[in-house]
């Protein structure tokens, strides 16, 4: 008897511990998801009062809230989906790790195009402009500000240099194909490509960057290692601790949830985008670069802090892995697009846009030939990123 009601007991303690830790896990992942809630709830609000919210966008006061309340939900939730894409990439292993993170962020890249461009009247130089954006944030921004705040910690920072040519070899003639390429073009007037040889472009693009997947995660891994650091191998935002309390169900689920909101929102950001460009008359070019900060944003976080704990191989791998990602599963996806929805693209740049991108690829080139960066590099990266933004402000 006296077993049986300690049995008991011990049975109750049990339950009573194991409710205690369920609520404490709970009210952990209340505290660390809130975003969710927020998200959600201007996603429903713009659903329902959408016509309401958006009709005195003339008020500059009401447009700088809208804008600066979508700006930010669509923005915070694109960071959660990075932080549970790179939870999940931790159990999934390569080369599904590295995938799964390319295709979340290529995801909310072509989401917030895609709104952007349908509405309104026809943009077709926005993918353009985004992809140019990307390149100059991600290659003189990013970089800039990473070699800077990396060098003026540690002085000089290494990297393995077989890995930074590997992908300086892919982002080359990417590049150059998509955004310059289109200019010389006769089949077509402009910077524009005929429909066979967008088709080829896009073939191209993905053909190169899966080998490059296959290189990074297959024979040359540790191209993308430096020292045999395992830490360091990495090609995407910055890897993120596997959590115990958090199984990979629970990451696959909450990525989802904030996946749905950036759907939403994206469309609805896309009212108070058209409205600066065409009817505030804005550079067209703002468009590309609002896009670009939202997906560049997560990615530059994460290269920064790698810079600034002196594991410049791991910032490298996110910069330079997402720029390839970009134009690589970006373009394509982009192409697709143009032909369902019958949306014509300009994909060339042109005037001082030329000059800027080569500049920035030779650039590259110089920075990462040597394995050692340093803080006058990320000066000079800086300047260059400056000069492009000047360049908008007086287009």
């Amino acid at each position: 008897m006296v077993l049986m009601n300690r049995s008991r007991t011990e049975a109750r303690r049990s339950r009573r511990a194991w409710r205690s830790r369920t609520g404490v896990r709970f009210s952990s992942a209340l505290r660390h998801e809130w975003f969710l809630g927020f998200s959600w709830a201007t996603s429903v609000a713009f659903l329902v009062y959408g016509d309401a919210l958006l009709s005195g966008l003339e008020h500059p006061l009401w447009l700088v809230v809208i804008f600066a309340w979508l700006f930010g939900a669509v923005l915070g939730s694109a960071l959660a989906v990075v932080r549970h894409a790179e939870h999940l990439a931790v159990y999934l292993g390569e080369p599904y790790g590295t995938l799964l993170l390319t295709l979340a962020v290529t995801f909310v890249e072509v989401t917030s195009i895609a709104a952007v461009m349908l509405h309104g009247a026809n943009n077709p130089s926005l993918a353009r402009d985004t992809l140019f954006a990307v390149v100059m944030i991600i290659l003189n921004g990013m970089v800039g500000l990473s070699l800077l705040l990396g060098g003026w910690r540690h002085r000089e920072q290494q990297y393995n240099l077989q890995g930074a040519n590997a992908y300086l070899t892919v982002i080359l003639p990417l590049v150059v194909l998509t955004l310059i390429l289109p200019n010389f073009t006769q089949t077509t007037p402009g910077p524009t490509l005929s429909r066979a040889q967008e088709i080829v472009l896009a073939l191209v693009a993905i053909g190169l960057y899966l080998t490059f997947l296959t290189l990074q995660t297959g024979r040359h891994r540790g191209y993308f290692i430096l020292a045999n650091n395992e830490e360091d191998a990495l090609a995407g935002p910055l890897r993120a601790p596997r959590s115990p309390g958090h199984p990979a169900l629970q990451h696959a689920a909450l990525l989802v949830a904030y996946l749905l909101p950036v759907v939403i929102l994206a469309e609805q950001f896309a009212h108070p985008v058209d409205y600066l460009i065409e009817t505030l008359r804005f550079p067209a070019a703002l468009g590309g670069v609002i896009i670009a900060v939202l997906v560049a944003t997560p990615e530059a976080i994460g290269a920064v802090r790698a810079a600034l704990a002196n594991h410049m191989q791991r910032s490298i791998n996110i910069f330079l892995g997402s720029v390839l990602s970009t134009i690589g599963l970006t373009v394509p996806a982009i192409i697709v697009l143009s032909e369902l929805t019958r949306h014509d693209i300009v994909l060339g740049v042109e005037h001082s846009d030329v000059v800027m991108i080569l500049l920035t690829l030779f650039l590259c080139v110089v920075t990462f030939g040597s394995g050692r960066t340093n803080v006058i590099q990320g000066v000079v990266h800086v300047m260059l990123f400056i000069a492009y933004l000047a360049l908008i402000a007086q287009a």
